[in-house]
């Protein structure tokens, strides 16, 4: 089983696809990676030699921002806009929609769960 960037590869799976298993790689991105290793895309994660792996490694780690690092950046994006008490910041801190969605009949995944009233 290969490990890329903290993430076990699941087994069995095709490159393109099991590239997206790790936080801040898509599809699109997966395939560029796969490219600039010079790794077949359809090739199954777990016939994939050590030297693939390796290249595939120095691609991500040279290229782009993954998992931990990118979880970091992107909630300090948001402890800035909070901070700042700017709309979105205030969006934010509120649990609500932050662009610009409707509220008056959606949004129950950003609002809170309600208190269901029994008879």
């Amino acid at each position: 089983m290969a490990r890329i960037a903290g993430v076990d590869l699941p087994k069995n799976k095709k490159m393109g696809t099991a590239l997206t298993y790790i936080y801040g790689i898509g599809p699109v991105a997966a395939v560029d990676i796969l490219a600039k290793a010079n790794v077949d895309k359809d090739i199954r994660s777990d016939t994939l030699s050590e030297d693939d792996v390796a290249r595939i490694r120095d691609v991500i780690e040279q290229g782009y921002q993954v998992e931990g690092d990118l979880r970091r950046q992107i909630s300090m994006n948001i402890k800035r806009l909070m901070d700042l008490g700017c709309y979105r910041g205030l969006r934010h801190r509120k649990g609500l929609p932050v662009r610009g969605q409707r509220t008056h009949s959606n949004a129950r995944t950003r609002r809170r769960k309600r208190a269901s009233v029994r008879a």
